[in-house]
């Protein structure tokens, strides 16, 4: 059984990275002051409010409460759970993970995802066996013969299929120790509501498993065999697979080609199969969706190169133009996206059976760069030999170059603009701060200065779209609730702030007698902070998701510092201890008022007494 990973090694792993370059390497910073600042990738905004400390080595984001310290960040990104955060920060400086032999303290949702992977894999292995020794088989197999597979290609991609009938799977996987619930969590089987049964999700449907970046299967994707709806069916999001940012055949490529420098994106399963059994070992399929942008920061750190690959009809046309909407913001210099149109009724099985590999690949070489598609798409809906032509060119083309992170290819791209128009670098940049202006609800006065680093205040609490997701399928955070802006609030929002303010007050356990909305929350926080001098926020994120009594504090803790901002840092420590004293009063008159109230229905006791005069005494300024 894997052991704990060593708190000692979680710390020095923290000290050899730098959160700049991680941060960096996932979503663009700019220097700010002594800081580095970027547009939050954890919600939507249009002004910079995410803030990078190299000094702190934490982030922080003013406008939604994110923070933490470089694992927190790889986590909270990249979706990792903790120790494939470790795994991740690890390998970036070149240490290899200890682990303690001791029993691990793994949580429920831990058990939970170890528990899928399990029935996945045996899922896996069920349908792979099906292939080979079922009674129902042949048919299937007829159908990957048709289709120009061989066996070794079946068996390097562990193709499988699904015999007809409702519980084949569920009575192969049934058993004491696995409940019909922990399979319709893995996606594996469906609830019937009305008759309180269960049945099988896939049937008589050749299945392709999709496998993660360490090759565990994580869903399944089927295609049927006879005429039932839909031709193709993936799993359902779980936790374990989430298809706006998986890609089928990622894992089969990198095991496939030891020197991967680029990936071609195709629709099907079949294509990704067929390709690789002609010697083009390096395609990835979407599954179902559109290429997320999600996709591309994920393929991108693994290859300079990315080759869209459409059909030549209208439709493929019209996939093209989102892949390119989304491809723009996304490229950064020394990254490559290109275009691939195949013959109208062509798809890569097809072609690849057709032509072979040589010609196949010659295609892909002579695909159309991000640039060239760019100019030539938009082109096609103005007429540039007129002037309001170029002028309609220029007003749909600006704002997606704007919206590119910069670089040489966007400044390149400028340019031609200035040839097609005839105007000057000034002329169009006047233009695109027209547009932003036109575009864009005006600006609200800022509400302080503090220098380089200080930080717009946060924007109105709405719902907010995660990057990373599915664009299709976004995943919502709910609107923040009402927070009041208590002084147990604004002490929390201070204490997030400025962690070191909790030495400079009550110490928690003096706050038990209050009665206030989250108080608990507030002692918890002194609690933590005035353990250890050393402790962070970053620690802070990273200690309470690992502790389940806490873990549902960060997300209060987020909209407590979203409501109840702290503008500046001007003057903090007064204000902290005026409203601890005013908390703490507050509980005082409180407690005055119950022992007046109770002296005048029933004898007091001795405690009650000396507590009564020592209260009185502080009304009236005595001590």
């Amino acid at each position: 059984m894997a052991g704990r990973i060593p708190q000692h090694f979680i710390d020095d792993l923290l000290a050899r990275v730098n959160i700049v370059d991680v941060v960096d390497s996932r979503i663009k910073l700019k220097r700010a002051g002594k800081n580095y600042s970027a547009l939050c990738p954890f919600h939507k905004e249009k002004s910079p409010s995410f803030s990078v400390s190299p000094d702190k080595q934490f982030y922080y984001c003013f406008g939604c409460g994110a923070g933490g310290n470089a694992l927190g960040f790889v986590m909270e990104h990249d979706r990792l759970s903790f120790p494939e955060a470790v795994d991740e920060l690890a390998r970036l400086v070149g240490m290899e993970v200890p682990k303690e032999s001791l029993q691990p303290a793994d949580s429920a949702r831990d058990k939970q995802i170890k528990s899928q992977f399990s029935l996945l894999d045996k899922a896996n292995q069920f349908y792979q066996q099906q292939l080979r020794a079922s009674d129902q088989r042949q048919r299937a197999v007829n159908y990957l013969k048709q289709r120009g597979l061989t066996g070794q290609i079946a068996a390097q991609f562990q193709i499988g299929y699904a015999p007809p009938g409702w519980e084949n799977l569920l009575d192969h996987l049934r058993s004491g120790d696995t409940a019909e619930q922990d399979l319709e969590r893995a996606g594996l089987v469906i609830h019937n509501e009305e008759r309180h049964s269960y049945y099988d999700r896939f049937r008589d449907r050749i299945m392709f498993p999709i496998r993660d970046m360490r090759g565990r299967t994580i869903g399944f994707g089927g295609r049927v065999l006879g005429d039932d709806k839909p031709k193709y069916l993936n799993s359902p999001e779980t936790d374990t697979f989430h298809k706006g940012r998986e890609l089928y055949g990622l894992y089969e490529a990198r095991q496939s080609t030891r020197n991967l420098s680029r990936l071609l994106i195709v629709e099907g399963y079949m294509d990704v199969v067929s390709l690789s059994q002609h010697g083009i070992t390096w395609s990835v399929a979407t599954l179902g969706t559109a290429t997320t942008a999600h996709h591309l920061e994920r393929l991108f750190k693994l290859v300079p190169e990315v080759i869209f690959c459409f059909d030549g009809d209208q439709a493929g046309r019209t996939a093209a133009r989102r892949a390119l909407d989304t491809a723009l913001p996304v490229i950064k210099d020394g990254q490559e996206a290109r275009f691939l149109f195949l013959p109208e009724g062509e798809d890569p099985d097809t072609l690849v059976r057709q032509e072979g590999n040589t010609a196949f690949e010659q295609r892909v070489s002579e695909a159309l760069p991000l640039s060239e598609f760019f100019f030539r798409a938009l082109g096609e809906d103005s007429d540039l030999n007129s002037m309001d032509g170029r002028a309609r060119f220029s007003t749909q083309a600006l704002p997606l170059i704007q919206a590119m992170q910069p670089s040489l290819l966007q400044q390149m791209m400028m340019d031609r603009i200035c040839e097609i128009t005839g105007l000057s670098l000034e002329q169009l940049n006047s233009v695109i701060d027209l547009h932003r202006a036109t575009a864009q609800p005006q600006a609200q006065p800022a509400q302080h200065t503090n220098g380089a680093d200080s930080a717009p205040p946060p924007p109105p609490p709405h719902w907010d779209e995660l990057p990373g997701e599915s664009q299709a399928e976004p995943v919502r955070r709910p609107a923040s609730r009402s927070v009041q802006i208590s002084p147990v609030n604004s002490l929390i929002s201070l204490l997030m702030h400025y962690p070191e303010l909790a030495n400079q007050s009550v110490a928690a356990e003096e706050l038990s007698g209050i009665q206030e909305p989250n108080i608990d929350l507030l002692r918890a926080l002194l609690a933590y902070f005035q353990a250890d001098s050393r402790r962070s926020l970053g620690t802070l994120v990273v200690d309470w998701q690992a502790e389940p009594g806490l873990q549902s504090y960060l997300m209060l803790l987020n909209e407590i510092t979203h409501q109840a901002p702290v503008l500046g840092d001007a003057g903090v420590a007064h204000l902290y201890q005026d409203t601890m004293q005013r908390l703490t009063g507050r509980n005082s008159d409180s407690q005055l008022d119950a022992l007046m109230k109770k002296s005048r229905q029933a004898p007091l006791s001795s405690d009650e007494k000396t507590l009564l005069n020592r209260l009185l005494r502080e009304r009236s300024g005595l001590h």
